[in-house]
């Protein structure tokens, strides 16, 4: 059986170097670190898993814990995170909390009884709550668990950008559907987009803005928006910002039943740009969370407990396709 001293030979380094490499330490020089996995590759090593938790009291597994495993977003941030924990040589352990704060509490727990190498949480809300009692590192990605540590788009910054497109397409009559305001994301991009129509009022008195509180699901968007085309058509809104993707693609969806035409009477736009973004017709606009980024920076907490002791908000992109148009005034 091929051994870690093996390894080690083979690519000429330290047995300490290959368990540093296998372990996923960053400090470890990436000329070695590609001999090691070379080494690793040529001779077929698999690394006693079994033992090294008994070594170490750790095992090569990240722990993620998500509100809702069928919202796009958060399966597609959960590809990102297991892509770039694979690079470090671990795999991901995921868990759903059903958007219910006890059942979070309780997936938590029992990923700490494992003795994962860290924990990545999207919290369910950020009410503050008691910190775990644990060495495990534990980081907050996209909605803030409690008080830890938070990496995350600049949701203001992208509802910002939002208000500033559809009022440079002339849009001055717009509707903002809201996601949950208990959650740190929720209220950040409300508060992006309400701040930056106050603002372009300054400019033209003539934006008004009416908000409507949802949940980030298609039912509740394609609920709001039969709402708000109940107006009549002289005074209905010609621009419906959405919280999320799938609020916009509710919006869509009931335009479509009522026969009202987007982006011809209606623009429509959402935020994280999931993949059905791009899919749906006509192609929504929105604006691009980067999730790769969002991974890196998130499995780099855990392995660095400095990048974890301060929030970090990362940059997104306004993706402008089919869903937005000029008003028609």
């Amino acid at each position: 059986m091929v051994t870690i001293k093996d390894v080690a030979a083979t690519a000429g380094v330290s047995v300490g170097t290959v368990s540093k490499v296998l372990s996923g330490d960053p400090t470890v020089k990436p000329a070695l670190q590609t001999r090691v996995r070379d080494a690793v590759t040529q001779l077929g090593y698999r690394p006693n898993l079994a033992a090294r938790a008994l070594r170490t009291n750790m095992v090569n597994v990240i722990g993620l814990v998500v509100p809702d495993i069928s919202n796009p977003y958060f399966a597609q941030l959960a590809k990102a995170i297991e892509t770039e924990a694979a690079v470090r040589d671990h795999m991901v352990m995921l868990a759903n909390s059903h958007d219910d704060k006890p059942t979070e509490h309780r997936q938590i727990m029992a990923l700490l009884d494992r003795t994962p190498r860290g924990i990545i949480v999207c919290a369910v809300s950020d009410e503050v709550s008691d910190r775990y009692v644990t060495d495990t590192a534990i980081v907050s990605v996209d909605r803030r668990l409690s008080d830890y540590s938070l990496i995350s788009t600049d949701h203001a910054e992208g509802s910002a950008q939002i208000a500033d497109h559809l009022f440079g397409l002339g849009h001055r009559r717009i509707a903002y559907i809201a996601g949950p305001q208990d959650t740190f994301v929720g209220r950040a991009r409300l508060a992006g987009f309400q701040s930056r129509i106050d603002a372009l009022r300054q400019r033209d008195p003539a934006v008004e803005l009416t908000i409507h509180n949802g949940h980030f699901g298609y039912q509740s968007g394609e609920d709001i928006a039969r709402t708000i085309f109940a107006a009549p058509a002289a005074q209905r809104v010609t621009a419906i910002a959405a919280a999320n993707d799938q609020l916009a693609i509710g919006v869509l969806r009931c335009a479509r039943d009522l026969q009202i035409e987007v982006p011809a009477q209606v623009s429509v736009t959402g935020f994280d740009d999931i993949d059905l973004a791009s899919l749906v017709v006509p192609r929504l606009t929105s604006f691009q969370q980067p999730m790769d980024q969002l991974a890196k920076r998130s499995i780099a907490a855990i392995f660095d407990c400095k990048a974890g002791s301060a929030d970090v908000l990362l940059q997104g992109t306004l993706m402008v396709r089919s869903s937005s148009g000029a008003a028609q005034i």
